[in-house]
């Protein structure tokens, strides 16, 4: 799943085992064709489990200046609207917390259901409670990027001109 600074999901591929890593998942998604033949304009956030891209940024894995640590402090810092985005989910759908007792392909059409039903909630303003109190989006100021096409370029230009 990818969402964005609303908590909206704007991507979600249900048809997958498990035990299938998520790059893996990602790198065969429509998702990813759609980014590498620049049909979207902008940036998604990974973990180090995915391989940097032009349009996927991923952290420094041995940060060596005090800006490629705020870089990485910064992406998990904006990375964690994923991972409270799954706790709005499975808190609005309890089923979701548990294995479900359904074949696989039932099982992905009650998760895109649930996915469809979340976004018409954050459309209306239905906000839930996160732990810590509610959740608020983050502003959307936009990176624009024009240079060479490739991960490794794009992410030390990022760290060289906003940290």
């Amino acid at each position: 799943m990818c969402c964005d600074h609303t908590f909206r999901i704007t991507s979600c591929v249900a048809s997958w085992p498990g035990s299938v890593h998520d790059s893996r998942v990602f790198r065969q998604s429509a998702l990813c064709a759609q980014f590498e033949n620049g049909q979207h304009d902008g940036l998604l956030l990974g973990d180090s489990g995915y391989p940097c891209r032009r349009f996927l940024m991923t952290p420094i894995l041995n940060p060596a200046t005090n800006s490629e640590q705020d870089f990485n402090l910064s992406l998990c810092r904006t990375r964690v609207l994923i991972e409270q985005t799954f706790g709005v989910l499975k808190r609005r759908f309890q089923s979701l917390h548990h294995e479900m007792a359904t074949e696989p392909p039932q099982a992905a059409i009650y998760i895109t259901a649930c996915v469809a039903l979340h976004n018409i909630g954050i459309q209306r303003g239905d906000v839930m409670p996160n732990g810590d109190g509610f959740l608020n989006p983050v502003n959307d100021d936009g990176v624009r990027f024009q240079g060479r096409n490739d991960g490794m370029f794009m992410r030390q230009h990022i760290v060289n001109n906003f940290f």
